[in-house]
Order: structure tokens, then C-alpha cells, then sequence
């Protein structure tokens, strides 16, 4: 089924792929400005203003109802998207689909980094998706002020965490920068030779080093790779809407003669928000980020210390007058994922809102649903053996690697 709003916002989206400028809110008073690009993100961000400048398309109650059920996607924590409808036709007919998201690894991972890969899973396992997973190590060495070395000491801990995921080892390939440098970068220089500078400049700023200039015919390369091994089919980007310039670029290199690729398309996410408030949760802030390897007791302490509260001052103030669970750190992210009934989510807000539920129980509960996740994650990640041969089933094949390295010559 295919509605016409649908078709109206796909012929639209096409002017939007045009890149365009970092984003941030012109029209903001002080106070509520905001910034998001893939290497900043400040302030309290406007959701819907990001989607009128990025030219993305507010997911449906129809689209939503294709996808494999989960609660990023009922509650409307991936909100947005390009080409949704063409990726769920190929899913519902059992034709060849992808998904590609990844990270860079600069440090631990953590909450605000692992729920897209455990809903890039749930995809994989209800439609039998091919999942690409890149890893741009090069990038971070380019864009932090890190050492080789201790850019793969998190490359090395984050595999570990993506293998614990559980992905089908069969429908899913890990690409390191790096470590295929053979694959990417000859594909990457084929990319690279359709991206101006002045693209490069209208959508990321000015960078602070060429290899930053060069770097976005990398990340276009990624979003390419399972086309350029499986041959062209819808595929699927589910991001953080501050990695979307990334897709912007790659549907505009999509489109030249050069490649027999479709444009990927995108799923767009909201930020898992920094314990202490607005933005997204990340290890470089001065708050503390949940980390995969916490145990529960860490965990606990810091909700308990650390997590912004929607509550009152005091018992008596907040019994009478309520909190708002809107800005509660806690109460987000038993909304965005660690509580999966619906009904229990609303009742949660309610109650708090009425002043029954306090701050304090409601961090505990967050907690406590946190710990057991991240419980079950850990024992998974401790279960694996040495990492290159857990890594290996996830590799690119030889006939794989043949298929991407001679293109460069075509």
C-alpha cells in the first residue's frame, strides 16, 4: 500500500537532498538557541525546525505500523525519514534490504550510542535485513585529539559491545576503517571525486584539516557498501539526526552516473538526553554517561546522583503540585526504551504528574531497569572469546572484498 502523502513528501525530499548548512534555530531567542552538526550538539534541540531545515519527512502512523514492532519506533523516537516507504516494500516482499549505522570510536560506549544497534537487530531478525556496521577510526584521529593508539584501544572495546548485540553473523559485515583501508578507500576516491569542497564547506562548516574535508566521501562510502556488494536495493540509515548531513551528501553522490546505486534512505532518531539535561548523552560531557560495562551498583549511583529531575524542591511541594516528566532525565529514558509497555509508560508520567510518583522512586525504577538491561548486555560481551576470531564471521568475505577492490578501475 501506498498513500499519496507519502508520494507528495518523496517528490519534495528530492530538492531537499541538496546539502545544506550546519543547523541551528535563527529564529531562537536567547536561552533556546541550539546547534546540531555531526561534531556538535548544544542547547535544547528543536525537533521539528531540524526537520523543515533538513528537509526529512515526519514518519506515519501507516510506516510505522510496517516496521517490526519496537518502542523507538512507536514512541516516535526515530521520528523521521527519507525513502522509508521504498526500504518497507522491499522488507514486506522479501527482497534484498539493508541497514547501515555505525560509530566513531573515541572512547567506551554507551547508552546514547548502543539502542540503534539493538533496534538495527530487531529489523535484521523480524526481515532478515543485511546489516553494515562501520567503524571510523580514521575520522576521530582526524576530528579528537587522540593517538592511533588510543583510538584503537576503543576501537577493540567497541567491537566488543557491537558483537554482544547478537547480530546474524551471516547478514551482517563490521567494516573498520582502518583495517579495510584496501576496500574503503579506493571506493572512497571514486566518491570523493563527485563532492566539491564547497559542498564540503555548505554542510559541515569550514573544516579543521583536509582529512575532515576528505572525510565525507568516507561516510558516504559506508552508506554505499552493501549496494556496491549486494547490487542496488533500498537501504536504510537509522541515525541520530546530527549524523543526517552524512545522508544528505551520499543521496546527492547516489544520484550521479558514476554509481548503479539507489539513494539510501534514513531513519531519523532523537538524542538519548546527558544525565544532567538537554543534548545528547555523550563520554566526552561533564556529566557522567551510563557506560555498557557498568555494573548495577554503578549504574544506580549515578541516576541517583546525576540524573536531572523533573520533580519539585521539596516532598510536600512536589505531592502537591506534581513533576513534569518531559524533562525528567530518568523518566526519558524509560520513554525512549528500558520500559517496554506502553501502558506502564503512561501510567509512569501520570503518576508523576500528579505528585504520587516522587523523583527518587522514579529514578530507582530507571535504574533498575537500566542495571538488568545493561546485566544481560555485559554477560554477552564477557562470553566472547579473543576478538579476532569473534570478528572474523563478521568480515568482509574474499568474494566480497573482490567485488569492491577492482571498481576503483572501472
Amino acid at each position: 500500500m501506498h498513500d499519496d502523502s507519502a508520494t507528495d513528501a518523496q517528490h519534495t525530499d528530492q530538492s531537499a537532498d541538496r546539502p545544506t548548512g550546519p543547523a541551528s534555530d535563527p529564529d531562537a531567542t536567547d536561552g533556546d538557541e541550539f546547534t546540531v552538526t555531526p561534531y556538535d550538539v548544544a542547547g535544547t534541540v528543536d525537533y521539528d525546525r531540524l526537520l523543515e531545515q533538513f528537509g526529512a519527512d515526519r514518519l506515519t502512523d501507516e510506516q510505522v505500523a510496517r516496521f517490526p514492532d519496537h518502542p523507538m519506533l512507536r514512541r516516535r523516537v526515530f521520528y523521521a525519514g527519507r525513502d522509508a516507504d521504498r526500504y518497507l516494500a522491499a522488507a514486506e516482499a522479501g527482497e534484498t534490504h539493508s541497514i547501515v549505522t555505525g560509530i566513531g570510536p573515541s572512547g567506551p560506549m554507551h547508552l546514547g550510542h548502543v539502542l540503534v544497534f539493538y533496534l538495527a537487530k530487531r529489523l535484521q531478525d523480524e526481515t532478515g535485513a543485511h546489516v553494515y556496521i562501520p567503524l571510523s577510526d580514521d575520522e576521530k584521529f582526524f576530528a579528537k585529539d587522540l593517538s592511533f593508539d588510543e583510538i584503537e584501544a576503543a576501537t577493540r572495546s567497541n567491537l566488543r559491545d557491537l558483537l554482544a548485540v547478537g547480530f546474524d553473523p551471516e547478514r551482517t559485515r563490521v567494516v573498520v576503517d582502518r583495517l579495510d583501508a584496501d576496500v574503503v578507500y579506493p571506493q572512497a576516491a571514486r566518491v570523493a571525486a563527485d563532492i566539491t569542497q564547497s559542498t564540503v564547506d555548505a554542510t559541515y562548516g569550514d573544516p579543521d584539516n583536509v582529512g575532515l574535508s576528505f572525510y565525507p566521501a568516507v561516510q558516504a562510502t559506508h552508506l554505499l557498501l552493501p549496494q556496491l556488494v549486494h547490487g542496488r536495493h533500498p537501504t536504510l540509515v537509522p541515525i541520530a539526526v546530527d549524523q543526517d548531513p552524512h545522508v544528505r551528501v551520499c543521496r546527492d553522490v547516489a544520484a550521479k552516473e558514476r554509481f548503479d546505486v539507489d539513494k539510501p534512505g534514513a531513519l531519523l532518531g532523537k538524542f538519548l538526553p546527558a544525565l544532567d539535561g538537554p543534548g545528547k548523552m555523550s563520554a566526552s560531557s561533564d556529566a557522567p554517561a551510563v557506560e555498557l560495562t557498568d555494573d548495577r551498583e554503578t549504574v544506580g549511583e549515578k541516576i541517583m546522583q546525576h540524573a536531572h529531575s523533573g520533580g519539585r524542591v521539596d516532598i510536600d511541594e512536589h505531592r502537591e503540585r506534581g513533576g513534569d516528566p518531559s524533562v525528567d532525565v530518568a523518566y526519558q529514558y524509560l520513554h525512549t526504551f528500558f520500559e517496554p509497555d506502553d501502558q506502564r509508560v503512561e501510567e509512569l508520567a501520570a503518576d508523576y504528574r500528579s505528585g504520587e510518583l516522587l523523583t527518587g522512586e522514579l529514578k530507582e525504577i530507571a535504574a533498575e531497569r537500566i542495571g538488568a538491561f545493561l546485566a544481560e548486555h555485559r554477560e554477552r560481551r564477557g562470553a566472547l572469546g579473543d576478538l579476532e576470531s569473534e570478528l572474523a564471521p563478521y568480515r568482509l568475505t574474499e568474494e566480497e572484498r573482490a567485488r569492491l577492490r577492482p571498481s576503483v578501475f572501472a
